[in-house]
């Protein structure tokens, strides 16, 4: 199997694997009563003790070596920043649309990120959108308008906090996919978000204190944490982190796409979420601006997801 396949393969799998751990996060949500106040928290902090604890044993002195002060602050500070503001509130606010609205909502409106990215790019590259970029961005727009209003230029299909936390959400992915750059260099990705899933279930049972909700899982809810946990964040980020060094960060955005798709299809068909014309409309315009984004030349700055 030649690189490319392999790396679309992984990258495809990583993705449907967001999308399943999406629907899971909408059925726990409507059937099961969970609150994303509630799910987050435990979601990354098991996630991060299973990967921290595989490093640990593995090579603990790797582990903890990116908190060493005086060796290199910026690496303390950089992952602070990447797991906190980046992954972990990104986490947080994924799931918090999906319980606003529905996974394939959710899924398509984090999807805005590689046109935010381009625009922190042009911020610091001090030049505008080339002409295909502007396209991108028009196309990003036209689609989270069809998506968020169904055509309409007086009503909104989906609530507006749902909105609002999925444009903030894809905002996270630009902040932990630009922020941890020379980490990556140094240390495994893995590794990493261990320590960003750690950090943020640690911070988010501090403000959360989910323990106060008084809320008892039934054995399908336990099953379906663990389907978010080990589906959606051990083994998405490890099979697309795995993908994205064989095909590219512009090819791997483009394959990415399988998780809007897998969430939308498992929402409509499983979870019986309304899926109409204008929804298909906005996920063309979506793909369609992830394409654009994804030609080869000239070069411009693409989301890991």
């Amino acid at each position: 199997m030649s690189d490319r396949v392999k790396g679309a393969c992984l990258t495809m799998g990583g993705a449907a694997c967001w999308g399943i751990s999406g629907c899971m996060g909408q059925y726990l949500f409507t059937r099961e009563g969970m609150d994303s106040t509630w799910l987050v928290p435990i979601r990354l902090l098991l996630a991060g003790l299973l990967l921290c604890g595989f490093y640990f044993m593995k090579d603990r002195k790797q582990l903890f070596a990116p908190w060493n002060w005086k060796a290199d602050p910026r690496n303390v500070i950089d992952l602070l920043v990447y797991g906190l503001a980046g992954v972990s509130c990104c986490q947080f606010l994924y799931f918090l649309t999906i319980q606003l609205s529905t996974a394939g909502v959710a899924t398509i409106l984090q999807d805005l990120s590689p046109v935010l990215i381009l625009l922190v790019v042009c911020v610091q590259q001090r030049r505008a959108p080339r002409l295909f970029e502007v396209g991108s961005i028009v196309l990003a727009l036209a689609g989270v308008f069809l998506l968020t209003t169904h055509g309409s230029l007086t009503s909104l299909a989906v609530r507006p906090a749902a909105l609002v936390a999925g444009v903030v959400c894809a905002g996270t992915v630009v902040i932990y996919t630009m922020t941890p750059k020379r980490l990556q260099a140094q240390y495994p990705t893995p590794m990493l978000q261990g320590w960003a899933f750690l950090l943020g279930g640690a911070l988010f049972h501090l403000v959360f204190r989910p323990w106060r909700a008084g809320y008892l899982p039934s054995a399908v809810g336990v099953l379906g944490i663990a389907v978010v946990v080990v589906v959606g964040n051990v083994l998405a980020f490890s099979l697309y982190m795995s993908g994205v060094p064989l095909i590219g960060a512009q090819r791997a955005s483009l394959y990415s796409f399988a998780e809007p798709v897998t969430a939308a299809v498992i929402s409509t068909l499983v979870l019986g979420s309304p899926f109409t014309g204008w929804d298909a409309l906005g996920f063309v315009c979506i793909f369609a601006m992830l394409v654009l984004l994804s030609l080869p030349a000239p070069r411009t700055a693409q989301t890991t997801k």
